[in-house]
């Protein structure tokens, strides 16, 4: 599953960690991530210290066995961990799905956590390059699905993902313990709050927030990309 940040991601790796028969994964590149780029992001050290930082390492399990003698395995994949030097032929080995979310939500939320994003921080740019690879190899265009509509009626969004994906739907994908869950990424303290308080995805979201016109001059550098992609969702 490929988004950027701010996504819904996080309650969709709970989704599939509540079918019972679902490995899941968070971010396996970040820490790969924040190694090669030197970002400061928060928790750096705490993520560098806890998980693997070599990206070949991170690739070779993506594409091998299923942890845990589980029969499926979500990934949750941030699509700007992909930076150049990171070998993208593992993603040959899944199914890749786009996770979406409209560029005024993502930053609007990403910026209550770290101030003055970029572009290049909120994932817009990456995930349709990501989603033209993906095309290019497949002939079509890959599953994409969009969280508005998972939040406006998340049984029938996650039956038609499901579908898509040739997995059977269970009703366990729409709740979860409150919490957090041990597979979480050890930067959970700081970007997982609402999602720990959750027992299930939250009610449909409302109008679009209002923004600087700074961070509006944001939404419109990544609106292109984002309906771009929103032409294919289910």
């Amino acid at each position: 599953m490929w988004s950027g940040p701010r996504n819904l991601s996080t309650a969709m790796m709970y989704a599939f960690a509540a079918r019972g028969d679902c490995a899941v994964w968070d971010e396996p590149f970040y820490a790969a991530y924040l190694a090669a780029t030197g970002l400061d992001h928060p928790m750096r050290d705490e993520i560098l210290a806890a998980h693997e930082a070599d990206p070949d390492k991170v690739a070779a399990a993506c594409s091998g066995p299923i942890p845990q003698e589980q029969s499926l395995f979500y990934q949750k994949h941030m699509t700007v961990h992909m930076i150049p030097g990171i070998d993208r032929g593992f993603m040959r080995d899944c199914v890749n799905v786009f996770l979406i979310r409209h560029p005024a939500r993502v930053v609007a939320s990403y910026a209550k956590k770290r101030e003055d994003p970029s572009l290049a921080d909120i994932g817009f740019v990456q995930q349709a390059e990501l989603f033209d690879e993906v095309s290019g190899w497949l002939g079509r265009a890959p599953v994409v699905v969009d969280s508005l509509d998972i939040r406006a009626n998340p049984r029938q969004m996650l039956h038609k993902l499901c579908d898509a994906v040739d997995i059977p739907f269970t009703e366990k994908m729409l709740t979860w313990p409150a919490g957090g869950h041990p597979s979480d990424g050890v930067w959970a303290p700081h970007w997982y709050g609402a999602v720990h308080r959750s027992t299930g995805f939250g009610e449909p979201e409302g109008p679009l927030p209002d923004l600087s016109p700074e961070y509006q001059a944001l939404v419109d550098q990544a609106l292109p990309h984002h309906e771009r992609l929103a032409a294919f969702k289910l």
